[in-house]
């Protein structure tokens, strides 16, 4: 009954939105896009689809509001309109009752409250859809004098039922997708039940928080040493996975933009050293932040680590195999040369395009997709913009794009935003250009291959004292295998040479039984 008045309410909010229009226009059925017509008689829609569906998905909660936070990041699939305003959506929920956070803490880490901090504030610092953040303060430590201050930390807490709401939202958008590819007319290109699996999988890792701090661990072990960037450290004593306690980070958001000036942080190098970050967890680690909106990033003043960027919410990170970053890397060069064949070319090594597909034709597309964009300053040229312009080319030709290259656009698009907002004449390609090059050149040539050799120097360590034997047995498989071929070979030549001197000898007495019955007849008294 719950799941039964769920779909209606979500089908009373999709018809006040005018959300059927959006979707029976595009049904198959000629039936189905008559009813859109007299559905659509008196009401005025004349407010933009995209508008329309945001509001939609915020009146009907959380899970929604994330979902098109989701659908937003899948520019390849969506028209530009729906996916730039579903970008705007923003997951800001009421927070839940204190008390309610403290008995969920309690009962996560197995101690009151009093025994695990000295300080406990009530008043969440953040909410949103799926947890909400205090901030506490650890006792002091067996031993350490009175002078030493106890740490202060931030402690996450997952909202409580949250398990149970997400699977009855799922149920009904996996309902709602299985309508949707079979009625509309390009239902099984946009792969509804897909995108939904997708989404499934990524609400199902935010709920369990011990991933984020695994996550961020990583982070703050890949970014140790590059002077740029803080990530916090974990308590991993603390850590479940409904509640997790990390060090407590001080900064100014980095939204504000006039406090870090009369601070004086010097906001040219602040959005060079934004993009650095960037291409060094994509293409040195290739382990990257992908939620990095303004709300997950703060700017350090203290005068160690003055100007540091502070990055929070880990919860969704981007992961790119080695190929995966030299195909980016070499399509981002093949482009400012205006190679646009090698781009053609990278795709059809990829193996994402159809083997059918003639080099030409998809270079002739590349290049009117690419040309204008240097009619612009090089200032103005958005490298995310050129990905999901090439990703937009690709479906022309029935390409499948691969999600983290989907997920790395949109990370792209905030470094993009948030750069240019920090220093409008950020010249992107200049400042990624030489990172891109030093990449390059430390995959190929020889100190790519003393790169390799010492990374796989204790494999062969271990391999080499009994690589003799290994070699022997190699041999003598070799060898026994190619007795064991001509033992067969011959007992099959001998059972072939006994068939015929078999069939001979029957023959041969046949003939004799003949001759001897001839010669029996012919003394046959007369």
């Amino acid at each position: 009954m719950r799941r039964l008045l769920r779909l209606l309410r979500i089908l009373l909010v999709a018809h006040r939105y005018g959300l059927d229009q959006l979707v029976l226009a595009g049904f198959k059925h000629r039936w189905l896009r008559v009813l859109a017509r007299v559905l659509a008689v008196g009401r005025d829609l004349s407010t933009p689809r995209g508008v329309r569906l945001r509001l939609a998905l915020q009146s009907l909660g959380p899970i929604f509001v994330k979902f098109g936070q989701m659908l937003s990041t899948r520019r390849d699939l969506l028209p530009l309109d729906i996916a730039d305003e579903l970008a705007l959506l923003q997951d800001r929920v009421p927070p839940f009752d204190s008390e309610v956070a403290v008995s969920l803490i309690e009962k996560a880490l197995g101690r009151p409250l009093e025994q695990l901090f000295e300080q406990f504030e009530r008043t969440p610092v953040a909410s949103a859809s799926i947890a909400q953040v205090h901030f506490a303060t650890l006792p002091r430590a067996p031993g350490a004098s009175a002078q030493d201050a106890p740490r202060d930390v931030a402690v996450k807490v997952l909202r409580p039922g949250m398990l149970s709401i997400i699977d009855q939202d799922l149920a009904l958008m996996r309902l709602l997708a299985g309508w949707v590819e079979r009625a509309w007319a390009d239902g099984k290109r946009l792969k509804p039940r897909e995108v939904v699996g997708e989404f499934d999988k990524y609400l199902h890792d935010e709920l369990d928080l011990v991933r984020e701090a695994a996550n961020a661990a990583q982070l703050r072990r890949n970014m140790d040493g590059l002077g740029l960037v803080l990530i916090p450290q974990m308590v991993w004593e603390l850590c479940r996975p409904s509640v997790i306690v990390m060090e407590r980070m001080r900064g100014v958001p980095i939204s504000q933009v006039e406090r870090l000036r009369e601070a004086g942080v010097d906001m040219r190098k602040l959005a060079q050293a934004g993009v650095e970050i960037f291409f060094t967890q994509v293409f040195r680690d290739g382990f990257f932040h992908a939620d990095m909106h303004p709300g997950n990033i703060m700017v350090s003043v203290d005068a160690e680590t003055f100007g540091w960027y502070i990055a929070l919410d880990f919860g969704i990170i981007g992961t790119l195999s080695a190929f995966d970053k030299d195909y980016l890397a070499q399509n981002f060069i093949a482009f400012f040369q205006r190679d646009y064949r090698r781009v053609a070319e990278l795709h059809l090594e990829s193996g994402w395009v159809p083997a059918d597909v003639r080099v030409e034709e998809l270079e002739a597309a590349v290049r009117t997709v690419c040309e204008p964009q240097f009619e612009r300053p090089l200032k103005d040229i958005s490298l995310g913009q050129i990905l999901m312009r090439l990703f937009q080319v690709s479906r022309r030709f029935k390409v499948e794009i691969q999600p983290q290259l989907v997920l790395l656009q949109k990370t792209l698009l905030n470094v993009e935003g948030l750069g240019r907002q920090l220093d409008p004449e950020l010249d992107l390609w200049s400042t990624a250009q030489p990172f891109l090059r030093r990449w390059m050149r430390s995959q190929v040539g020889w100190p790519a291959l003393r790169e390799h050799l010492r990374r796989e120097a204790p494999r062969y360590a271990q391999y080499l004292p009994s690589l003799p034997r290994l070699v022997h047995q190699a041999l003598e498989q070799q060898v026994g295998g190619r007795d064991r071929d001509m033992q067969r070979q011959l007992l099959a030549e001998q059972r072939r040479t006994n068939a015929l001197l078999q069939g001979l000898v029957g023959f041969g007495l046949g003939v004799l039984a003949v001759l001897l019955v001839i010669a029996l007849w012919d003394l046959r008294p007369f």
